[in-house]
């Protein structure tokens, strides 16, 4: 079992000082990972895995991880105000199944990148139906943008995950989705944060399909109809080309970005997001 306490001595380090008496984390995040095929994504994994337990130090939560997905389930999940899926989904039917329960329960996620990936026929099918179409909205995925690059996003922030932000900003760079779902025309969609129209083209190739040129992108999205927040990043630059697999960009690298993605773990750990 891979299972890691990664901030609960940072968190006692922080909370012990003479005179004082340890504070309770305000809420705990668990994350899922799997972290074993594509080097981008081990690397945006590996990357979470430091960076989140450095804010939960600072900003008084806890943050778990696993990567045993047979946790995916209604005990595990009780000790968590909090779920993440860094980089992967659920497969099983008895896991799918405690994830939804989790989630028409109230139970709070965030998801990243490929957690949202659906591609009939590829190794990762579109095969369920609740989850990509009814929970996320997106439907399945339809192209990509490459290299990753970094975007200018609009913002709407009227939201308290995007709160006090500036009303563009540059993203760290990222492999960009377009999804098959409406998104803008589904009403239980809010749209948080989509590619502004001065970031085309977007994507240097080699492949035409593979530049964006215009259009409505949205890389941010929350369902009203659960506590969740979809973040399309998660994917960092990689050397493939010298065969170094050396990591050439950091999601966690745009301060805007990152306080967007903190702001919507809060939210999401408090008593205001439930």
């Amino acid at each position: 079992m891979k299972f890691r306490a990664t901030s609960r001595l940072l968190l006692a380090l922080l909370f012990y000082s003479p005179g004082s008496t340890a504070q309770s984390p305000a809420f705990r995040v668990i994350a899922f990972f799997t972290a074993a095929e594509d080097a981008a994504h081990i690397s945006f994994v590996r990357e979470a895995n430091q960076w989140f337990p450095k804010m939960a130090a600072r900003y008084h939560f806890s943050y778990d991880t696993t990567s045993n997905w047979e946790h995916l389930n209604e005990k595990f999940l009780s000790r968590y105000q909090v779920v993440l899926f860094l980089d992967t989904r659920p497969e099983t039917p008895a896991q799918r199944a405690a994830f939804q329960q989790y989630a028409e329960k109230g139970g709070a996620w965030i998801g990243f990148h490929f957690a949202a990936f659906a591609l009939t026929p590829s190794a990762v099918p579109q095969n369920w139906d609740w989850y990509h179409n009814t929970f996320l909205g997106a439907g399945s995925y339809v192209s990509n943008t490459w290299r990753p690059t970094a975007a200018v996003l609009h913002v709407d922030n009227r939201h308290p995950v995007t709160r006090g932000l500036p009303e563009r900003f540059r993203s760290a760079p990222n492999e960009w989705y377009r999804w098959s779902g409406p998104l803008r025309q589904n009403p239980d969609i809010t749209v948080l944060a989509s590619i502004d129209s001065s970031s085309f083209p977007l994507g240097t190739g080699p492949k035409p399909s593979e530049i964006w040129h215009n259009g409505d992108y949205p890389v941010v999205w929350t369902n009203r109809r659960y506590r969740m927040v979809y973040f399309n990043m998660g994917h960092n630059d990689m050397d493939y080309e010298h065969g170094t697999r050396q990591t050439l960009s950091h999601t966690f690298s745009s301060p805007a970005q990152n306080r967007m993605i903190l702001q919507a773990l809060q939210w999401l750990g408090s008593e205001r997001g439930r």
